[in-house]
């Protein structure tokens, strides 16, 4: 039975960017081809918000600078059609590899793109690989100063590429109070977080164990979650670039062909909105939320150590 009608509302994201931009890629596909190789993310995000339309969902799309420059028009329909707008960086750079002045003028040159073309104010941000992590915590300060009111850039696992496990499964306060962290959403088994909130983990699990893992979080810890995929998912006839790993292939390509019809059962099974409307209190008054302790690189990012906390 549909759980679509229960009380709880998830958010619904979209990591705009197209199959060669992601991070796995970065040794195949070097920046300069990205000049020559045909665009698909247009298309596929069209897909996308016809399958939200048929499911009456609202949904926030984190888009890359990089296309957005070169979709405009994609931008603006994807506000038109009531989705929210948020920033996935210019060019897919992971946050490991900036330092903080290249990382702040990537933010805000996204940022004011975004604003100037479809009109509204850009209020989420998302890193590349979710690659915002215990060393580079500086970089939820600058995020604020760059004038984003929330970041949904830390994942809570422990993972050969990316993760913070010590990091709080929801929402907590960063920047001195100034912005709110939304963690990937995960769900603590076997004493690690296993993540349940979208990408290739949705790809690899069964539907039935990601349905028992959001509605454990909505029931049992009365939370709202937030899933994310992206455009390439949903393209299993994208071109597959050569000189790929084993690891690279299995993680980019599994179930590819089965993740629209994964979809449509994820949107009628749960209730679905935006980022800012899911959690509207949480980015209205960060200051209100948790405040961990992160010890001394915590500190120097503004995040506030409190005992206890």
């Amino acid at each position: 039975m549909s759980v679509a009608s229960a009380g709880t509302v998830n958010a619904m994201t979209v990591d705009v960017e197209d199959y060669f931009q992601v991070s796995a890629f970065e040794s195949q596909v070097s920046r300069a081809e990205w000049e020559t190789t045909p665009l698909r993310v247009q298309a596929n995000v069209e897909r996308i918000l016809a399958l939200f339309d048929r499911h009456d969902v609202k949904a926030t799309f984190f888009t890359l600078g990089w296309v957005a420059e070169r979709h405009p028009e994609m931008v603006r329909r994807i506000v038109a059609e009531g989705h929210e707008l948020a920033s996935h960086g210019w060019e897919h750079t992971r946050v490991t590899t900036q330092l903080p002045p290249a990382f702040l003028d990537d933010v805000r040159r996204t940022k004011a793109l975004l604003e100037d073309i479809a009109g509204v104010e850009v209020k989420g941000y998302r890193a590349a690989s979710y690659s915002i992590g215990r060393d580079n915590l500086w970089a939820l300060d600058t995020l604020a100063d760059a004038g984003y009111r929330y970041s949904s850039s830390i994942a809570p696992i422990r993972h050969d590429l990316y993760g913070m496990p010590e990091a709080p499964r929801f929402a907590f306060s960063a920047a001195s109070g100034r912005l709110a962290e939304i963690p990937v959403t995960t769900l603590p088994l076997a004493g690690r977080n296993i993540n349940c909130g979208g990408g290739g983990w949705f790809r690899l699990f069964p539907y039935a164990f990601s349905r028992w893992a959001l509605r454990r979080i909505n029931h049992r810890e009365s939370q709202s979650a937030h899933f994310y995929f992206h455009p390439w998912e949903i393209d299993p006839e994208q071109p597959r670039p050569p000189g790929l790993t084993a690891r690279t292939r299995f993680r980019h390509y599994l179930n590819l062909g089965r993740m629209e019809s994964r979809l449509q059962r994820l949107l009628g099974d749960f209730r679905w909105d935006r980022m800012d409307r899911v959690f509207a209190p949480a980015i209205a008054a960060p200051e209100t939320l948790p405040q961990p302790a992160f010890g001394a690189s915590g500190a120097r990012s503004g995040l506030r150590q409190e005992v206890g906390a």
